[in-house]
């Protein structure tokens, strides 16, 4: 494998400065990285930036407290606005039960005295039953809520 120098081949004048650019800071760094493994680093960096800057557009999620118990949900309805973080925190007080919202994919079972946490964004405006998903006696079918997404 031979090396190649600036005057061997011909070279694409878009990609000039940024090959220049890059040259500069594997010089600066005694030539201890390659570009290669530094492009892929500055990538990784661009990356994560994204991801944390997305996470931090996201309106934090504030707690919001439900009961279960004997076919009944508290509060039974809901409201967000659309694009929040939503965060349930939802204890079954006399029994499991379970809460299922079909839209946001979310069936969560909900053991008896424990708080559950479940997280997910309000991305789709509109009303949205929710119910029990675990039979919990003759009224489980009458156990459900309203999540209101604005």
């Amino acid at each position: 494998m031979s090396a190649t120098t600036d005057s061997a081949a011909p070279r694409d004048h878009r990609y000039m400065s940024s090959t220049i650019g890059m040259r500069k800071i594997v010089e600066k760094f005694g030539g201890k990285i390659g570009e290669r493994k530094l492009t892929l680093a500055l990538a990784a960096a661009l990356t994560i930036a994204g991801i944390v800057g997305y996470a931090q557009s996201t309106p934090s999620a504030s707690a919001i407290t439900i009961t279960a118990k004997k076919y009944d949900f508290t509060p039974n309805v809901i409201t967000v606005r659309k694009g929040d973080r939503v965060k349930l925190v939802v204890t079954a007080q006399d029994r499991d039960h379970g809460i299922k919202i079909e839209t946001f994919r979310i069936d969560q079972k909900l053991p008896k005295g424990e708080p559950v946490t479940v997280e997910f964004v309000a991305d789709q405006a509109g009303t949205f039953p929710f119910q029990c998903s675990q039979f919990c006696g003759l009224g489980h079918k009458n156990m459900k809520g309203t999540l209101v997404v604005e």
